[in-house]
């Protein structure tokens, strides 16, 4: 079985997406395909924090522009934090 994703290498990936998205590399379908994965990856393989460690660091995220509002909603929703 794969090693849990920590928490920092979940926003990380959030981060990359991200750059890679305002850097002109990606579209927007493509963003999504990206985001899907990494959130499978998460239910596939777990996260390594707690619910609240978790939503800090969605929460850190927003507040510095790396996900949107819609976003966060988005992964709060299919990783069940609401």
């Amino acid at each position: 079985m794969a090693e849990p994703v920590t928490v920092q290498r979940f926003v990380q990936e959030l981060e990359k997406i991200k750059g890679e998205m305002d850097a002109g590399k990606l579209r927007h379908g493509e963003y999504d395909q990206r985001l899907a994965r990494v959130i499978g990856e998460l239910r596939e393989r777990k996260v390594d924090a707690d619910r609240a460690a978790i939503q800090a660091a969605i929460d850190g995220a927003l507040k510095r522009g790396v996900i949107t509002p819609g976003v966060k909603d988005h992964l709060e929703k299919r990783l069940g934090l609401k």
